[in-house]
């Protein structure tokens, strides 16, 4: 049976998407998210998947949980995997999500105390054409709480890199800082966050599943070490890291 056309296949996943859509929980789920200093959470993920230059289709998908506050890490995961959806911008997570849901159901199978209480995504959550991006999709498929961290602005329902967005950020002062990035109707989608004092370049940071806009935010500042939460920053480290040992002569 031949693959459908990208017509179609965007028709398809546009429903999917709207379908899922609804399953999302904007809004704090769990106790330890409604403690000033998130008391009671103790493990917290990350994932990525990280290609070989020149190769969009083989990848390492990548998870790893760090415990909370140390951010040390107590279990990784790291796995070569091939990705057979097209890539078509707005539907990353129809490519990527099977294989970090795997992961995930891998670590709770063999090690079910180390399953994260919350997942940091390297992309976007309602901050996205349809307000569902991968950290939406991971979140509702999986189960888990989840925050979308991206570090590149997505241009999308009327927030654009324009003038009035530069000083905004030119006026996050400290680590911390952060300001709403609202749609043209008036939801905010996300917000802009200084995450480190050492970096000026903010991070976006929404919602993906069963955590608030305000609790996505602050709990992203408190997991930064660098300008990139370090769940993320060790998830791309160690599946770039894993291609160096296992593909030495590929450039990643």
């Amino acid at each position: 049976m031949s693959a459908p056309p990208p017509e179609d296949l965007v028709k398809h996943w546009e429903s999917e998407q709207a379908r899922l859509r609804q399953q999302v929980v904007e809004e704090d789920t769990e106790e330890w998210q409604t403690s000033p200093d998130f008391s009671g959470l103790e493990r917290v993920g990350g994932v990525d998947l990280s290609f070989i230059k020149g190769d969009d289709v083989n990848a390492c998908a990548q998870l790893v949980v760090l415990s909370y506050p140390d951010l040390e890490v107590l279990y990784e995961d790291s796995q070569m995997v091939t990705l057979t959806a097209p890539y078509i911008a707005g539907f990353l997570a129809f490519r990527e999500t099977p294989f970090l849901l795997e992961a995930l159901q891998r670590l709770k199978r063999n090690q079910p105390r180390l399953l994260p209480q919350v997942v940091f995504v390297d992309g976007n959550g309602l901050f996205h054409y349809r307000e569902f991006g991968l950290a939406c999709h991971l979140g509702v498929l999986s189960g888990l709480p989840c925050v979308g961290v991206a570090k590149n602005l997505l241009q999308v329902q009327g927030v654009y890199k324009s003038e009035e967005h530069q000083s905004q950020i030119a006026a996050l002062q400290k680590g911390g800082d952060s300001f709403p990035l609202a749609a043209a109707s008036g939801k905010v989608l996300g917000k802009a966050l200084r995450s480190s004092d050492k970096s000026s370049k903010p991070v976006y940071v929404s919602i993906g599943h069963k955590i608030s806009v305000d609790t996505a935010v602050h709990l992203t500042h408190s997991c930064c070490r660098y300008r990139v939460p370090e769940p993320i920053r060790q998830a791309d480290f160690r599946s770039r890291e894993y291609l160096r040992t296992h593909f030495p002569a590929a450039d990643t």
